[in-house]
């Protein structure tokens, strides 16, 4: 992606569609910097529920890794890209009704090559439901492979 911050500012002001995931489960950019990057399921439904009737732990993960991905997508240069090369979850609370699950990522330590970033998932009462935590790898010029 050639200019991440103008993409990061078409999605977050809905001049460009989300992407497929975000379509897919109902999640959306609300604001992004390194610093703090917010991404919201307006309605985490029965659609997201596991076989218990609460909302299933990849939901949560989604959540979380769109969030961290877009605050490691702010700190990249022109030709930049990454991919996560670690993601770890760990569960809090369950989720039951048809509530809004916010989640707050940012970008702890940016190295040369890798940058590291954590999440909280929060619920609609803002108590923290899930804690994320992504491990990216910087790839240089991808126009060069």
């Amino acid at each position: 992606m050639a200019n991440h911050a103008k993409y990061i500012r078409d999605l977050v002001d809905g001049k460009i569609p989300q992407p497929p995931i975000g379509r897919l489960i109902g999640m959306r950019l609300v604001s992004c910097t390194p610093k703090e990057t917010i991404f919201v399921i307006d309605s985490a439904d029965e659609k997201h529920h596991n076989p218990m009737g609460t909302v299933h732990g990849g939901i949560f993960t989604d959540i979380a890794d769109g969030a961290m991905g877009m605050a490691v997508a702010a700190t990249l240069g022109e030709g930049q890209s990454f991919t996560t090369i670690n993601l770890s979850m760990q569960f809090f609370r369950p989720v039951v009704t048809s509530r809004p699950l916010t989640a707050k990522a940012r970008v702890v330590h940016t190295g040369k090559t890798i940058v590291y970033a954590e999440c909280d998932v929060y619920n609609d009462q803002w108590k923290i439901v899930a804690k994320g935590a992504s491990t990216c790898k910087i790839l240089e010029d991808l126009r060069k492979n």
